[in-house]
């Protein structure tokens, strides 16, 4: 869910400004699922521009306090979400840990790095949202070491109709500063596309596991 239409079309701004997110429908990328797509999205990058993870930090920050108050723990899931994790943490005053997809096959086996205690209340952030099933895994770990999850904040969601139902299933709060939506009225608001290209990515998202190109 957006919050804050002003917000998620500053965000959406800001990922075009710096290539965090890549328009290329002449030339479709491929994602580890196997899926073609006109669109990717690295929200990393947005850590090496500090006026922008600044902002980025700070309007987590601000709806994370909203809608849950100060929970007593910050999570990222790794590894996308760990740095911008770490800056709402700082930003908060509050702990961080952060969950890797699955327990290390050495050492201490450890899914969820660093001190968490049972029944402490804890905020997931994440970068992007796809299918969520990673999302969904990591918040599952957090939930079997006893932790109460009280909702998930995003940078950016797809929007897809099967994340959508996996959040839904999951009975998980999810909330996004910007989406597939508003980034796309405005990359074509400000000539980042043109109409042919805006046809090609609204065909995608209509159905983007099976999309040919």
């Amino acid at each position: 869910m957006i919050l804050d239409k002003d917000t998620a079309k500053k965000t959406a701004e800001l990922l075009l400004q710096i290539n965090a997110i890549k328009l290329n429908p002449e030339n479709p990328f491929t994602w580890a699922s196997g899926w073609r797509s006109p669109i990717y999205c690295d929200n990393r990058i947005i850590l090496s521009y500090p006026i922008i993870r600044n902002y980025v930090r700070e309007q987590m920050a601000k709806q994370l306090e909203n809608l849950y108050g100060k929970p007593d723990v910050i999570a990222g899931v790794a590894t996308g979400a760990i740095g911008i994790g770490m800056l709402v943490a700082e930003y908060l005053g509050l702990p961080f840990v952060y969950v890797r997809p699955e327990p290390k096959s050495h050492g201490r086996q450890n899914q969820i790095e660093g001190h968490l205690e049972p029944n402490q209340n804890v905020v997931v952030i994440e970068d992007l949202i796809s299918t969520g099933k990673s999302s969904l895994n990591a918040v599952e770990a957090l939930k079997n070491s006893g932790a109460n999850v009280k909702g998930m904040i995003a940078i950016f969601t797809y929007g897809f109709d099967v994340a959508n139902e996996n959040f839904k299933n999951s009975n998980l709060d999810l909330h996004t500063l910007s989406d597939y939506e508003h980034l796309i009225q405005q990359a074509s608001d400000t000539n980042y596309i043109k109409e042919e290209q805006l046809n090609t990515l609204l065909e995608w998202k209509s159905n983007p596991s099976t999309w040919k190109q």
